[in-house]
């Protein structure tokens, strides 16, 4: 496919999307739309500088090592007498030798062609290498994901047939302990560290327990051709780690995520995104297991960007970004709502010049933002300097994905940051590659048009009163059809038919609008929503993510009951900003526990949120009534998050069940 075509656009034309040409009129459906940059045929594939094309993940990773020229791959923090060390580094061709090596060591294990492996583990470099082994060998990896629960991993490796995982110690002995419900599995293969005691109880329940390492060293004495895949060949087997019931395995081929990657290296010619180069570095905390991290280190791959790994404590990330100090940052709402709260409560904290001089600078910059700049040669280096110092003091380039974000959030990234910022939209069903942001483009609450492999169109959802031909903006269920839209879930026909229809069209179950430039806006979901006993329907995620923006508020859950007619929530307090408050209102010394436990700070933080509430335009409806404090934090080890750090609403439900009665039983007696 030649892309060597003039662009004509800027961002200052009109629109960013246009309607497919010559797509039929379909009731209760609107027209298909593409980027106005997308060539004339979809993207799947990319050409090297040297021409040579480039259509499985295989030469993508071979493009990273010819890119990067001997320099560092992958990245890690060893622990030397029990004290983190600086970051040290593989580079990309002994990376390749080194998974070559595993990957015949593979084979060896008795892997063919196609065969499923397990992957078990917290992101760190031999995930990356085993899974780049498996595409040199055109084997298919399947993510167990940490806390999917024992039912869970017993399904997907059954549903699998998987005779082989490669998993850390500590997930090692979980599999070993489960063996007797895991009766296709025959190798357990141990990344970092492991002791004679995991392999004695591997034999005792028929498992053969090896090393990494070892397996690695049968492929260097016994070498194996390598077995590239084709376009079309699996590359992975991605449970969605879901709300509710059995996960769910989509099929994703080597085409299906290159298309991904090759959409933003064709943006990137235009200057509309980024790829990075030898130059830049990725800190990997996302979880790998699923694909928006795979996605993203697919990315830093084809640049011959690095890579360096968390050192497997969320609580402890912005430590190892202080010392990795990267340049490309790639997070969750989640946690950019926290550094925004941080930041937010210290101004206020501060009160004095300090504060007046924040503000100050904030609205400079924030007026510059309508005049698309994000730097500010003064106000960057006095007033910003230290927040970008939260985040290494390098970045240069900032993605939110796997959730909404809200605007106000969007804008600070860019005002304290002085960084590009972009908010990409997708789901394991299409790669993540569904829409992203254009650099340049400031206007925050859009996710983009489409991105160059896939074309969207918005189906009416009635009961919502959501429909294509609303007016001034179509909305609408997101349905797209593309090359990184996956081919089904696994042994599941009956799923794959309910979410890819006859004519390679996906649902989203995400409620999107177009905005008067041809950008989506992620407006509700299907699936969570409700309507209270009046007929006002309810989008909790929305509520949630303003109410979470106080400064006072960590995690918050909305419930709604179709019987009642109000909003109840249940709230994890902000530990560092309650003890500011209470040692400022009579309550100093008092344990986190037993603030939250103190009626005074209930109904302090429920008015605070009420008003907060209304003063960011929530309709009286969507006021929470009442609210209960604990001190648990929301997590994925305790299953109130998926590990994309989603709320899993049934889970939180069921946990605090009894808390959602009491709390309706004194609102609606």
């Amino acid at each position: 496919m030649n892309y060597e075509y003039e662009y004509e656009y800027s961002m200052t034309t009109a629109m960013y999307s246009v309607p497919v040409a010559g797509s039929p009129d379909i009731p209760g459906e609107g027209k298909p739309r593409r980027s106005v940059l997308c060539p004339p045929e979809l993207v799947h594939n990319y050409k090297t500088p040297k021409g040579d094309l480039v259509s499985t993940l295989y030469e993508n990773f071979l493009e990273g090592v010819r890119l990067s020229e001997g320099g560092a791959f992958l990245g890690h923090r060893p622990i030397v007498n029990g004290v983190l060390q600086p970051y040290i580094w593989q580079t990309y061709s002994k990376v390749q030798e080194r998974t070559t090596n595993f990957g015949a060591g593979l084979i060896h294990l008795g892997l063919t062609t196609q065969s499923n492996f397990g992957l078990f583990s917290i992101n760190r470099a031999e995930w990356t290498m085993s899974e780049l082994a498996g595409y040199s060998y055109n084997l298919v990896s399947v993510p167990l994901y940490d806390t999917l629960g024992s039912a869970a991993i017993e399904f997907i490796v059954n549903q699998t047939e998987m005779e082989l995982i490669i998993a850390t110690a500590d997930k090692a002995a979980i599999v070993l302990n489960l063996k007797e419900t895991l009766p296709s599995v025959k190798h357990v293969v141990v990344m970092g560290p492991m002791d004679e005691e995991l392999v004695a109880q591997g034999k005792e329940v028929g498992v053969a327990v090896v090393a990494w390492t070892d397996v690695e060293r049968s492929g260097l004495d016994q070498p194996v051709p390598v077995s590239p895949p084709q376009p079309d060949d699996l590359a992975t087997i991605c449970y969605t780690s879901g709300t509710t019931g059995t996960p769910k395995g989509a099929l994703l081929t080597h085409k299906n995520v290159l298309a991904a990657v090759s959409s933003l290296k064709l943006l990137s010619v235009s200057q509309k995104f980024f790829i990075p180069t030898p130059a830049d570095t990725h800190i990997s905390y996302l979880p790998l297991a699923h694909v928006f991290e795979r996605l993203v280190q697919s990315t830093m791959i084809a640049g011959g960007a690095k890579i360096g790994y968390f050192q497997g404590d969320t609580l402890k990330l912005l430590d190892d970004v202080g010392v990795l100090q990267p340049t490309i940052f790639v997070s969750v709402p989640r946690l950019f709502n926290r550094i925004y709260d941080k930041v937010m409560a210290g101004v206020k904290a501060k009160g004095g010049i300090a504060a007046f001089l924040f503000n100050r600078a904030y609205a400079t910059k924030k007026a510059n933002l309508r005049r698309g700049t994000v730097k500010h040669i003064f106000w960057d280096k006095l007033v910003f300097g230290a927040i970008r110092a939260r985040l290494g003091g390098k970045v240069k380039h900032i993605v939110s994905g796997s959730a909404p974000i809200s605007p106000d959030v969007m804008d600070f990234l860019r005002i304290c940051f002085s960084a590009d910022v972009y908010e990409g939209y997708g789901q394991t069903e299409q790669a993540a590659g569904l829409t992203i942001s254009y650099r340049g483009d400031l206007t925050s609450g859009q996710v983009g048009p489409p991105q160059l492999c896939v074309e969207v169109k918005l189906r009416d959802i009635p009961a919502m009163n959501y429909t294509s031909q609303d007016k001034p903006f179509p909305r609408g269920e997101i349905m797209l059809r593309g090359h990184s839209v996956f081919k089904g879930y696994y042994k599941a026909p009956k799923q794959t038919a309910e979410t890819l229809d006859k004519d390679g069209w996906a649902s989203t179950g995400d409620v999107g609008q177009w905005d008067a430039q041809g950008r989506m806006m992620v407006i509700d979901r299907v699936k969570n929503i409700f309507k209270l006993a009046q007929g006002e329907y309810i989008a909790p995620e929305k509520i949630e993510a303003i109410l979470a923006k106080h400064y006072l508020v960590a995690q918050i859950f909305v419930y709604g009951h179709s019987l009642k007619s109000t909003l109840v929530g249940i709230v994890v307090p902000d530990a560092e900003t309650l003890k500011v408050w209470a040692d400022n209102n009579g309550l100093a010394g008092k344990s986190f526990e037993e603030l939250c436990a103190l009626p005074k700070v209930k109904e302090t933080i429920q008015k605070d949120l009420s008003t907060f509430g209304r003063e960011s335009d929530l309709k009286g409806f969507e006021i929470v009534k009442s609210i209960t404090l604990i001190s648990e934090l929301f997590s994925i080890e305790n299953d109130l998050l998926t590990p994309t750090f989603k709320l899993k609403r049934h889970q939180v439900k069921e946990k605090y069940e009894a808390d959602i009665e009491r709390m309706y039983s004194e609102i609606e007696p």
